[in-house]
């Protein structure tokens, strides 16, 4: 009964989410992830110290 169960609530799920992609203005994620990534690296270098800081021991 549990493996029905579990195939059944998969084919909903799935039915539905391609019901959504298609009637609706569903985001790319794929470029909102790249997007948010690039951001974080723009505030990542933004706030490194400068590398000849003269904290190095030679």
């Amino acid at each position: 009964m549990g493996f029905i169960q579990s195939t059944f609530s998969l084919l909903v799920g799935t039915g539905c989410g391609i019901y959504i992609a298609q009637n609706y203005e569903v985001p790319n994620m794929k470029k909102l992830i790249w997007g948010l990534v690039g951001k974080a690296k723009e505030v990542e270098d933004s706030y490194k110290k400068p590398s000849g800081s003269g904290n190095s021991k030679n």
